[in-house]
């Protein structure tokens, strides 16, 4: 397998992932500064010109809980999902989709205001925004969906890598993560996992 991804991106929980699942894969970093997610031959792999992009034997595959729960199916015996049990796999793929279509959509209005808007005036307030919102989802994670002491209770998955690496964007979305103290001690313990300090050497190196 191939593993595509750019620095202190979505990609982060993807490759957390294939690490913590002993896949594997080689990696080919993407150099946002310059435009190297535009290029003809990464949009040749993914014509959404976004990361993560994962290539299989099978085909390629984009979009961080898609290949969250490829990573999860294909290695069941790393453990990374609730396979033999319908709701609890359910309740995993209903987080992993609120942090990608609500949380992560929050956080891109400070960074990515063009996508939606080309007035600067408008673009400005939609960062404005950013802090509230992204307050607002982390409130809800913290009293509402994180049953603690994982995401899913007892057992470590995939939505526990992705929500360790939406929760880094915090500081730069003027948000404290200690307001959120349950999720604040997930992220502390992640950071003592062997998979994920190899996956941020690799985004700082």
């Amino acid at each position: 397998m191939k593993f595509y991804y750019a620095p202190n991106t979505c990609a982060v929980a993807s490759h957390i992932a294939l690490e913590e699942a002993g896949a594997s894969y080689e990696t080919q970093r993407l150099d946002f500064s310059k435009s190297e997610q535009r290029s003809d031959d990464y949009l040749r792999v993914n014509p959404k010109g976004r990361v993560p992009a994962l290539v299989t034997e099978q085909g390629i595959i984009t979009e961080t809980p898609a290949i969250l729960t490829y990573v999860a199916q294909t290695y069941p015996a790393s453990r990374l999902a609730p396979l033999d049990d319908n709701y609890a796999f359910a309740k995993m793929q209903e987080f992993n989709a609120y942090l990608c279509a609500t949380v992560h959509v929050a956080h891109a209005h400070r960074l990515r205001g063009v996508r939606w808007c080309d007035d600067p005036g408008v673009i400005e307030a939609l960062k404005l925004k950013v802090p509230l919102n992204m307050a607002e989802c982390f409130h809800l994670i913290e009293t509402e969906l994180f049953q603690g002491p994982w995401v899913l209770g007892e057992q470590y998955s995939v939505s526990d890598m992705y929500l360790f690496t939406v929760s880094q964007w915090l500081e730069g979305d003027s948000v404290a993560i200690a307001d959120f103290p349950r999720v604040a001690e997930m992220a502390q313990r992640m950071l003592t996992k062997a998979a994920v300090q190899t996956v941020l050497a690799a985004n700082t190196n």
